[in-house]
């Protein structure tokens, strides 16, 4: 039994020791920075959602995903394209009418969410009837009613009618769906209603690329390293200059999510299987993310590492970083063990006033309490170049970005190895 043990040992060791002597020539500056450089060039003009641009970026980050030799999005089938691929509509109202019980409310008392041009609704229509009556649920409140996908009339209770007006927010996009959504300010249940609305309706397309890497014994359980791949386009000059290459905001986080592919491909001995998500849509609501998370099974997801503006130093300096939500898992503290001795270190998010845990990519899943985290290095109390034109690959630090992707790798490998399992987040606490 000595000897098995040793032996077992020694197997463990000398893999550890191969995968440090093989991280060095993947994940080093010089490729950081022919990644980067592509993502955040002026060809790629900014990146921004619903334009060619990023049909460009989501092309190259395809192509790397090919290079590396990563099955594609579609059930890790080789065949597949990276791409999974969806749409969102925007409605535009035309007109919007509703009578409760003969009382006519204010057009400026309804929102309608659908996508359908002309819908009409009545008390045969079979459309669910709830409340919201506290200003703190109301926009997480909607989006909830709006995510479990069914048709339903939601009565927003009058004393929150100051702060209704921000509903609008939500009727800029939504998924494509056969369902409608509608909310409209009143105290009371009616027993007779109609409403009646009419949209012009536009249908504009969206796509993560996403690769798989399949796992070993725990094939059916999942790590996910992601970030997004979109900007903000091109906008008003500033000194000439109109593109934002949103070189860290997060050409940076989809640089080192491809290094992490190519690194986790090579060497192969993964027990979970690791899903590698490139996520459009995020500068503009989150789409990307919103819609990956409703095509995987959050009980089967053992962790999410979110990467996101990695480019600058920490305010630690280098050879250091963050985790936001630290304090709702235990992902943070079995990271922080994995790089003992390596002179990096993972710090709790130091901007909690900024509420970072649901600004971003992470957050969704965090919600269905998938131990979903942002790694990131940026100074939100102090970051010259963010969402500005001056986002350019001249202000990153290429070395530093590499030791913290190499962090990143090391940390995640008794997740990836399926020792670790992060504890879920309890979903109260995200409240």
């Amino acid at each position: 039994m000595k000897k098995l043990g040793a032996t077992g040992l020694l197997l463990i060791t000398t893999s550890f020791l191969f995968a440090q002597s093989k991280i060095d020539k993947i994940i080093n500056a010089k490729e950081v920075e022919r990644i980067e450089k592509v993502l955040s060039s002026d060809d790629m003009r900014g990146r921004r959602a619903f334009t060619p641009d990023i049909d460009k970026a989501a092309d190259f980050i395809a192509g790397e995903f090919k290079k590396i030799g990563l099955p594609g999005a579609q059930a890790g089938d080789k065949g597949k394209s990276f791409r999974q691929e969806f749409a969102v509509v925007r409605p535009k109202q035309i007109s919007v009418t509703a009578n409760f019980d003969g009382n006519v409310i204010d057009e400026k008392d309804i929102v309608v969410l659908t996508c359908k041009s002309d819908l009409h609704v009545d008390q045969n229509s079979g459309f669910l009837m709830t409340r919201i009556s506290s200003p703190e649920n109301l926009s997480s409140g909607a989006r909830k009613f709006i995510a479990a996908n069914k048709n339903v009339i939601v009565l927003v209770d009058k004393s929150l009618a100051n702060v209704f007006p921000r509903l609008a927010n939500l009727k800029r996009s939504i998924f494509k769906t056969e369902k409608s959504f509608i909310f409209i300010l009143a105290d009371s249940v009616p027993s007779n209603f109609t409403i009646d609305a009419r949209h012009e309706i536009s249908e504009q397309p969206l796509a993560n690329v996403i690769a798989v890497l399949p796992g070993q014994a725990k094939k059916d359980e999942y790590v996910i390293f992601s970030a997004h791949y979109d900007h903000l386009g091109v906008g008003r000059p500033v000194n000439g200059d109109s593109i934002y290459n949103g070189a860290n905001d997060d050409a940076a986080g989809t640089t080192a999510v491809i290094m992490l592919a190519k690194y986790f491909k090579t060497l192969g001995h993964n027990e979970r299987t690791i899903v590698f998500a490139a996520f459009t849509a995020e500068e503009i609501g989150g789409y990307g993310s919103q819609y990956f998370s409703r095509q995987v099974d959050p009980g089967k997801v053992a962790a999410m590492f979110n990467i996101e503006m990695i480019g600058t130093e920490s305010k630690w300096g280098k050879n250091s970083a963050y985790i936001t939500g630290f304090e709702k898992t235990d992902m943070g503290t079995i990271l922080q063990k994995n790089l003992q001795g390596t002179g990096f270190t993972f710090y709790p998010d130091p901007y909690p006033d900024q509420q970072l845990v649901y600004r971003t990519d992470n957050a969704t899943l965090a919600t269905l309490g998938v131990p979903a985290h942002t790694i990131s290095t940026s100074k939100m109390d102090n970051e010259p170049n963010y969402h500005k034109v001056s986002d350019q690959i001249e202000t990153l630090d290429m070395e530093n970005m590499a030791m913290i992707i190499k962090a990143i790798a090391i940390s995640s490998r008794t997740i990836i190895g399926g020792t670790d399992t992060p504890t879920r987040v309890k979903v109260e606490d995200l409240r």
